[in-house]
């Protein structure tokens, strides 16, 4: 059992909004309140939330630099000038590669691209890429998903006659890098509507700003390349809210209807054609094989899978990264595993701690971001995981919900040789000799400024609803909410006393599930549901004795059978009355 179930009643004015929109959610409170949840307070609001428009994107030049990001591609692509397109080795960085470079291809051809690999030239902007530059006779180098606080690969890059456009969504130092221009939605004193931009977002608004100033009348091209936008969404877990939920809604349809060639390989080899591919596909299933290139091998195959033009090719080029990807869970396991076996072995990593850090030295680069999220899942505490890569010690940090461990990181920056990243993942580097005072001064941090509810799993819960709610007319509005992600998760509701019809069942290998058919006193309908590792509840059920249950409400699809509605359980209580 959850140990906090949070819900908050709607305030007097929440209320009032409500029930103006009661007129948009077929008269049904449930779905206006979850409305109201989201910030969502007149008619006009609501009808823009359930059929997000093309148009409402923002106008580009919004953000700061813009104009002087086109003038250089401009100038760059007027005078000939060679072009390389840099980005990051994750998900966002070599979709936004890909988006940038597929793009200006329509238009200019003296452009290429470039990902550093992990090991050799680590996060960032790298020297070597800038000599690799200099030897090629590149003149301009836009940089995604990366690069602004890379000042003296920058103004190493200058000494070489190279410039720089920096379009980046980490979170800036006081000092910027010289560069031509830098666009980024965190900016010191911007006022870009959406400032929770991927990076691959801020290289679609900077393509978007290109076509406008040069006229370019054609808007189904640079569209065409949303479903990029949404993989990099859901993959760098930003908040879907305002522009970013434009953009995941018409890039989820194109990657429904006609991906391109790359993404719609890794699709047939997910077994998700033809399938409803929502940002928990590409989280779970998308997201991982186009990483796993950059954690086992080079970012560069994935670009190069995702502008391939050729779908044989694709295909087999989606095989290689497959295959990465199925190495990538091996190891992925083995080093969990041997995490967990330290942290036991070592009781004091934990006990009595607010953080976890943790440090092997031999353990692969590429995997211990994935660790370090699977620690925070399951001590639920903020957690830094460390391994040796180029004389330095290199990790990865996650967070838990609410707690911002850019901060922690930053609070301890002394003690780095580099560090960038976000409120929920940081990663950073330091020489070997400081991970005792790191650690110390880490958890000082997190001692001193995470909350207590922080600490402990928690559910919240939308609305509270009884079963004659669930209708299939609410099913059909709750579709209306997607995509669902940070900002705009998947509506949990909660209905207390219910009783087991009698026919519910243990389900599973180990009998680890429970398999639900449950009533209450609102309706003679009969709920189906589904409670994974629940199986300790079942006795109480079993006995007819009453429970509460949160959970969301899913719609189940079988070949040749008529669709039906069931309760996925977050968490069960016996009630209290």
């Amino acid at each position: 059992m959850i140990s906090k179930w949070n819900y908050q009643p709607l305030t007097h004015q929440q209320k009032q909004e409500a029930e103006s929109l009661l007129g948009r959610c077929g008269g049904m409170p449930a779905i206006a309140e979850l409305l109201v949840r989201r910030g969502v307070s007149t008619p006009e609001e609501a009808d823009a939330f359930f059929a997000p428009s093309i148009s409402d994107l923002h106008d580009p030049f919004l953000m700061p630099d813009m104009d002087k990001a086109v003038n250089r591609l401009n100038r760059a692509m007027g005078a000939k000038e060679r072009i390389m397109i840099y980005g990051d080795y994750d998900v966002d960085g070599t979709t936004a590669v890909a988006l940038v470079y597929k793009y200006l291809q329509n238009y200019y051809s003296n452009v290429e691209y470039y990902i550093p690999t992990r090991d050799d030239e680590g996060y960032g902007i790298s020297l070597k890429s800038i000599d690799y530059a200099a030897e090629n006779d590149v003149k301009l180098i836009i940089v995604l998903d990366c690069g602004i606080k890379a000042i003296e690969e920058i103004e190493y890059a200058k000494k070489k006659g190279i410039d720089f456009i920096i379009c980046d969504h980490h979170v800036p130092d006081e000092t910027l890098p010289d560069a031509v221009a830098i666009l980024n939605p965190k900016m010191p004193g911007s006022t870009y509507p959406c400032p929770y931009l991927s990076g691959c977002g801020v290289g679609f608004k900077f393509m978007q700003a290109f076509a406008l100033s040069n006229g370019l009348g054609n808007h189904n091209e640079l569209e065409s390349l949303l479903d990029l936008v949404a993989v990099s969404i859901a993959a760098d877990i930003v908040p879907i809210v305002g522009e970013n939920r434009v953009m995941a809604y018409h890039g989820l349809r194109r990657l429904n209807s006609n991906p391109n060639l790359g993404l719609r390989s890794i699709i047939r080899l997910c077994k998700l054609t033809n399938k409803d591919i929502t940002i928990s596909e590409v989280i779970f299933k998308i997201g991982p094989r186009i990483n796993a290139s950059g954690r086992m091998q080079s970012g560069m195959e994935a670009v190069d899978l995702l502008v391939c033009r050729d779908l044989h090719e694709a295909f087999e080029k989606g095989k290689d990264i497959d295959q990465y990807n199925r190495d990538r869970k091996e190891l992925d396991k083995k080093i969990t595993e041997e995490a967990n076996a330290l942290i036991e072995k070592n009781v004091g990593i934990v006990n009595g701690k607010r953080s976890i850090v943790i440090y092997n030295k031999d353990w692969h680069k590429g995997i211990i971001g994935i660790v370090a999220s699977r620690l925070t899942e399951l001590y639920y505490k903020p957690a830094v995981v460390l391994t040796l890569s180029n004389g330095l010690a290199t990790g990865s940090s996650r967070s838990v919900q609410g707690f911002d461990i850019y901060a922690a990181v930053n609070s301890a920056r002394d003690l780095l040789e580099n560090f960038g990243g976000h409120t929920y993942a940081v990663g950073l580097s330091l020489k070997e000799e400081n991970i005792p005072e790191f650690s110390r001064r880490f958890e000082k941090y997190v001692a001193d400024n995470i909350q207590p509810n922080q600490l402990e799993p928690h559910i919240d819960i939308d609305s509270e609803i009884e079963f004659a709610d669930i209708t299939p007319e609410l099913v059909s509005l709750l579709k209306k909410f997607n995509p669902f992600g940070p900002g705009n998760q998947k509506p949990v509701f909660c209905t207390k006393n219910v009783f087991d019809f009698g026919t519910s069942k243990l389900v599973g290998r180990n009998l680890e599930h429970i398999k639900l058919e449950l009533e209450d006193n609102s309706t003679s309908h009969v709920i189906n549901a589904i409670a994974f590792n629940m199986s300790k509840y079942f006795e109480h059920i079993h006995s007819h004795k009453p429970i509460d249950i949160c959970y969301t409400i899913e719609q189940s699809k079988r070949a040749g059978t008529p669709d039906t509605i069931q309760l996925m359980i977050r968490d069960i209580r016996p009630s209290k009355n």
